[in-house]
């Protein structure tokens, strides 16, 4: 297999299915893409990407594109722990987490980019937009784990992404609750988590 991912490894939807692949115990090779430099539009990649963005995953003579597409095909194809809930409503419960964390919250992915995670913190404070979107992934987050540990009773993939958000926070020091610091905490101390959070990174 062949995993497809941005050249500073800050994509955290990159990282769901590099955490993924850990996790199942398979072996692939990571391919680095340039994305400012637009390696994502040249024509090789082009033509196993539908979307033209990373992830990628290339297996054999088969490509897929969208991290949560990804996943859910590991699930489906390969043997190892499951990245996903198998329990109908749980797994719709994860599916419409990590749909939320990609498509809202916009304006704090904005001014708290994975920049802060992977990189360095900003000294930027949080707009009234910025401060809204934090409390709600805040609220959202405290709701869904209710004290516990994890959000499906075990380890899950949508753990990671959740994480991942809240990092986004944490990282930069603006206020989040002490349970969920602890929660990010054990996530993103996970070897298949520490795997990528360790990667050497290119100086942006």
């Amino acid at each position: 297999m062949k995993l497809y991912v941005d050249r500073e490894y800050a994509s955290p939807w990159a990282m769901a299915v590099f955490v993924g692949l850990r996790e199942k115990g398979l072996g692939f090779d990571v391919e680095v893409l340039d994305l400012a430099a637009g390696d994502q539009r040249q024509a090789g990649f082009a033509r196993q990407s539908l979307t033209q963005r990373v992830p990628t995953l290339v297996d054999g003579d088969f490509s897929l594109s969208e991290s949560t597409a990804i996943l859910e095909y590991l699930d489906d194809t390969q043997a190892g722990p499951d990245l996903l809930p198998r329990e109908p409503r749980q797994r719709a419960r994860a599916r419409q987490l990590q749909a939320w964390l990609r498509s809202d919250l916009g304006a704090l992915r904005a001014e708290r980019s994975t920049e802060v995670v992977f990189y360095r913190p900003t000294d930027k404070p949080l707009t009234a937009a910025g401060q809204a979107a934090a409390s709600k992934l805040i609220a959202a987050a405290t709701q869904l784990l209710d004290g516990r540990d994890y959000l499906f009773g075990t380890w899950s993939v949508a753990d990671v992404d959740l994480a991942v958000m809240l990092n986004r926070l944490i990282l930069n020091g603006d206020p989040v609750p002490d349970a969920l610091k602890q929660y990010a905490a054990r996530q993103w101390q996970r070897p298949s988590v520490q795997a990528w959070v360790q990667l050497e990174r290119p100086p942006l």
